[in-house]
């Protein structure tokens, strides 16, 4: 085997690779952000979460993509742990798709699926189009890269060396190792049992040998999947780990099945003289009968894993941090705008939340000074732009990265909204030291201004109700009811502004108390015109 056949076959397994990274980007932009409702509605019960994860799997050609997508679903409580068991169990079956696609040999007919996908990115402007057409191009290209494996290992056919090594492969142990390591090299179970065929089709690895190796490669596909859940929560490593039970609980059963049964004369006889369809029919085998054998236990592999990892304390630390943005770097495309999206609002929810606390203390705290709430004040004055800093930097992270146009809209108003929350934070802020004042000054306010400003507090605690939680159907409704309750703000501001003129005028207050009404009825109208940009931003995305 020369230089030339060498750069051949790794210039093969680039481009099925990237035609599998090309599945991936035009199924995400497709569908990627729908991927929340299809999830929910699809994983109500095991065997409908079993067959969407192979539906999905068998779309993108990847069991590792699938995977990583659950392993970060899971972590932004996009889906359950119980719900990710069906889907990984899914994904397993529906990898197997690949071997079959490369046994019925479609790589003939490749290059016009390779053709007829660039053609349409080329020559149709629909968006929708194109992402359509990326998951045919990939596909053609994927198939063209396997046929270039293929030929580069031909003249393996006449290495004595090659060949004795294969004959090592007969030995379970060895065979499991060497499929799970290389696979684990090249991150796709895909690929590697697709090279597998390749070998077998010159006849260097005898099925019996190849089974084994077919096994190992089952279990190398995981490295993926833990490698994306590095630094996740411990929910997401819960799913890598079930990921891992289910592939070496199955490769446990087949190696006993295979070395006390006829299990490959079986295989074989199904398929007699066709290496590569015995290969594929093997690898399909072994996924649907370890998902037939485990889909009973699946609650039970969830706690199972709950037990090898236990919650951490550390989950539940109120130190400043993101709690649901999560560092989550995948070069697997599928599902990250859901997960992104569904972070970023979790996060924003987050920031409302404090922002309405605030609001409450900063007015309690103007009608009776109180050290403890006006302390609260700034605490939380503090997490708040720590938050709008935090969320911004992967708004941002994400605006670099490639989104539809859809999730762009949406990403662009989140970032809009943080901006308008964390203003809407500095006039609490400001109310708070309004109060500093007052005490300072040893000033009073009037019965009359005391009730004043509890409907001040009570308006702006519904107009930050009003924008919490917002979803896409309801965004429409939520501006009608922020335009009224702005001018409701406003009609307030003026008809306080002129009973304050009233009583100054009168003598009934002190010009300094008079001054501090003013500025908070400016904070309070301006808090208004904030909560209204906010629910625009969200008729704007909707």
């Amino acid at each position: 085997m020369g230089i030339t056949d060498i750069l051949s076959l790794l210039g093969g397994l680039a481009l099925f690779l990237y035609g599998m990274q090309m599945m991936s980007n035009g199924l995400e932009a497709a569908a990627g952000n729908k991927m929340k409702s299809i999830l929910e509605k699809l994983t109500s019960n095991r065997i409908k979460g079993v067959l969407v994860g192979a539906g999905i799997t068998a779309v993108i050609q990847s069991s590792s993509a699938t995977t990583v997508m659950v392993v970060g679903f899971v972590n932004s409580g996009l889906m359950t742990l119980r719900q990710a068991v069906w889907i990984i169990m899914g994904a397993n079956i529906g990898t197997t798709i690949t071997g079959q696609l490369i046994a019925l040999d479609i790589g003939a007919v490749a290059p016009l699926f390779a053709i007829l996908g660039v053609g349409a990115i080329m020559f149709v402007k629909s968006e929708k189009v194109h992402h359509i057409s990326s998951i045919i191009a990939g596909l053609g290209i994927l198939f063209m890269g396997m046929d270039m494996m293929g030929a580069a290992m031909e003249p393996l056919q006449d290495s004595e060396a090659f060949i004795s090594l294969m004959t090592q492969f007969s030995n379970p142990l060895i065979g499991i190792l060497v499929g799970a390591v290389f696979t684990a090299v090249i991150q796709s179970s895909s690929a590697s049992v697709g090279i597998l065929q390749a070998l077998a089709a010159t006849g260097m690895i005898p099925l019996s040998s190849a089974v084994y190796v077919l096994f190992g490669q089952n279990i190398g596909t995981c490295i993926t999947a833990v490698l994306a859940s590095i630094g996740t929560k411990v929910n997401a490593r819960r799913t890598t780990v079930i990921h891992l039970m289910f592939n070496i609980i199955g490769t446990a059963i087949f190696t006993v099945i295979c070395m006390v049964t006829p299990y490959v004369s079986l295989i074989e006889s199904v398929t007699p003289g066709d290496p590569v369809a015995q290969i594929a029919n093997a690898h399909t085998v072994f996924n649907i009968v370890t998902t037939v054998i485990l889909l009973p236990f699946g609650t039970y592999m969830a706690k199972a894993a709950e037990k090898i990892l236990p919650d951490s304390k550390k989950e539940d630390d109120e130190d400043l941090c993101l709690k649901y943005i999560e560092p989550f770097d995948s070069s697997y495309a599928v599902g990250n705008s859901a997960i992104a999206l569904t972070q970023v609002r979790e996060e924003v929810g987050r920031m409302v939340d404090m922002v309405t606390k605030n609001i409450e203390d900063a007015f309690d705290t103007l009608i009776q000074y109180n050290e403890r709430a006006r302390s609260k004040v700034d605490e939380r004055e503090e997490y708040i732009d720590y938050l709008n800093k935090g969320i911004s930097e992967y708004i941002v992270s994400l605006m670099s990265g490639e989104l539809n146009a859809d999730d762009s809209r949406k990403i662009n108003g989140y970032y809009a909204i943080i901006s308008n929350l964390e203003r809407i934070g500095d006039h609490a802020t400001n109310i708070a030291e309004y109060a500093d004042d007052m005490k300072k000054w040893d000033l009073k306010f009037s019965e009359n201004v005391l009730l004043e400003l509890e409907e001040m507090k009570k308006q702006c605690l519904a107009s930050l109700e009003n924008i919490k939680n917002v979803a896409p159907e309801d965004a429409e409704q939520v501006l009608g009811q922020a335009v009224v309750m702005e001018q409701k703000t406003d009609d307030m501001r003026d008809k306080y502004f002129k009973k304050q003129m009233q009583r100054l005028k009168k003598g009934k207050c002190k010009p300094q108390s008079g001054i501090v009404f003013s500025e908070v009825l400016t904070d309070f109208e301006r808090m208004g015109d904030h909560a209204l940009n906010i629910a625009q931003q969200y008729k704007e995305m909707g």
